[in-house]
């Protein structure tokens, strides 16, 4: 009889058991962490490839104007997509379990993301960005549910480091992958022609640094919804609400909240492609943000309505409280955010700029996007493990609080401190990137410990997702601040004021330090 049997007398049963919940923790972590991994590289590869990707798209004699607006359209229309992908898959999460619906969310993201690579112009592009980024807010939101509920609340700050951790490895791994395609583009192009692909084909997936075949490689990560589905066990937190009948009260008609909730977003989208007054566009902001919160928030409204109903005079359900901890998260969600796409983000599109027409010792300048991107990304790696063991020693609020301070200052540093791209320039992203994505290690830390596990997963998806809409106004300016200021510096540096605003919000939100995740 093997040792492992439970019915062997040397091995307890409550070891068995112990056993077996270590083991589909790891597993459950395995899966989430690749998964954002993935979610990192699927977000970052537009950072790499736009501006080709558009020089490809447009007009041979489109004006940097035009490039820089689609820019900011297109980028929109990925924050607008996550936001409501964090609703919708997060409610999916609550309503037929974690695993499940990530499996989905990373099947999305993964099919969609390499179908950019098919785009013949930039709605098309613009639009399979969009659907791919549904299931990139999904995933995160569903796997920092999954992990903080499988893992004792003694190891909620390293987990929430190795969130962030994983995610900006995945810009690591887009940007060697962009490397080693540019360096093989010419091998590969004779490689296609023998495999028997025609030369229109094939000059047409290796024109422009072979931006579609980079793209193409996002369908990597459906490999990976094979491995969630046959080995990742479910949120027992989850499978207790379930028994106890509190997930059937969430409703498929409500998700009817969340599609015209979405319809406020593109809107505002609308508005700034077709370059629409100021007036108009400054209106269709506003009314697209209250027309969203409206919508991303009625399926949690409805839900604890249903439940309040179902436990009768009992209950102690108050849903103010939660919508209130909603929209404070989606704030300071939306502070780090729009630091980030409106900052940190455009430095590989401001260096392809500055080099497109420079030379060193008469050759051109090579990979500097990629390289740029790479250090970014090691910066972040490490400004994500610092920032959640910070919170977890010194409070939630202090930590953040810091963390602006930090990430004004080394934005600052990175467009106004260089001119040139050179090792200091490759510094300054470095240190940008320890500042600036160290809250993406603050975040699953924190978020989670606001909502309650019936909840949770549609709670925090909405808090960090959401302001992924609040990042979309601010990059929404991004092309008419670099053409009235005079360039990316300037224009990123405004947008990163709004970490000055964080300062400010941090004290308005409690303190959950020390105290468990609640049930």
């Amino acid at each position: 009889m093997s040792p492992a049997s439970p019915s062997s007398p040397d091995l307890p049963t409550s070891s068995l058991t112990s056993n077996r919940a270590s083991r589909g923790a790891k597993l459950a972590l395995t899966a989430a962490l690749l998964g954002w991994m993935f979610d990192g590289a699927e977000m970052g590869v537009f950072s790499l490839v736009g501006r080709a990707a558009l020089k490809d798209l447009l007009p041979a004699d489109s004006t940097e104007s035009t490039i820089m607006l689609y820019l900011g359209v297109i980028t929109a229309m990925f924050l607008v997509g996550a936001a409501t992908g964090g609703v919708l898959f997060g409610w999916l999460g609550d309503r037929i379990g974690r695993v499940r619906a990530m499996m989905l969310s990373v099947l999305c993201y993964a099919v969609f993301t390499s179908l950019c690579g098919a785009a013949t112009t930039p709605l098309q592009l613009g639009m399979m960005r969009f659907i791919a980024s549904l299931g990139m807010g999904g995933e995160w939101s569903l796997g920092v549910a999954l992990v903080m509920e499988v893992w004792p609340n003694r190891s909620r700050a390293f987990m929430a480091g190795l969130i962030g951790a994983a995610a900006n490895m995945g810009y690591i791994l887009i940007g060697f992958t962009g490397l080693i395609l540019s360096s093989l583009l010419q091998r590969i192009h004779g490689w296609l022609l023998a495999a028997g692909l025609s030369e229109a084909w094939t000059d047409h997936l290796t024109a422009n640094n072979g931006w579609r075949l980079l793209m193409m490689f996002g369908i990597v990560p459906a490999l990976l919804t094979f491995f969630i589905r046959m080995f990742v066990p479910e949120s027992e937190k989850w499978k207790e609400e379930r028994s106890e009948g509190n997930t059937s009260h969430w409703a498929t008609v409500d998700l009817l909240g969340v599609l015209l909730g979405a319809l406020g977003p593109a809107m505002m989208v609308y508005a700034y492609a077709s370059q629409q007054s100021l007036a108009f566009c400054i209106v269709a902001t506003i009314l697209g943000v209250a027309i969203a919160v409206v919508g991303y928030t009625y399926p949690v409204v409805r839900y604890l309505g249903r439940l309040k109903a179902s436990q009768g005079s009992s209950s102690n359900i108050e849903t103010a409280p939660i919508i209130r901890r909603m929209l404070l998260a989606a704030c300071l969600s939306g502070v780090a955010l729009l630091g980030t796409w409106g900052s940190t983000q455009q430095a590989p599109s401001w260096v392809n700029k500055l080099t497109e027409a420079s030379k060193v010792d008469g050759a051109p300048v090579l990979y500097a996007r990629e390289y740029t991107l790479i250090w970014l990304s090691f910066g972040a790696v490490i400004g994500t493990l610092i920032s959640a063991w910070l919170g977890d020693k010194i409070g939630r609020r202090p930590a953040y609080f810091l963390q602006c301070i930090l990430a004004l200052g080394s934005v600052l540093l990175l467009y106004w401190g260089n001119t040139q791209y050179n090792s200091m320039f490759l510094a300054s992203a470095f240190v940008a990137g320890i500042c600036t994505a160290s809250f993406y290690g603050w975040l699953p830390l924190y978020l989670p410990e606001l909502f309650g596990t019936n909840v949770r997963a549609t709670g925090q998806g909405f808090g960090f997702n959401f302001g992924r809409i609040l990042a979309a106004v601010g990059t929404l300016q991004l092309g008419s601040l670099e053409k009235y200021l005079g360039g990316y510096p300037a224009a990123c540096s405004v947008l990163s004021l709004v970490y000055i605003v964080g300062m400010v919000l941090i004290w308005f939100a409690p303190e959950t330090k020390g105290k468990g995740l609640p049930d």
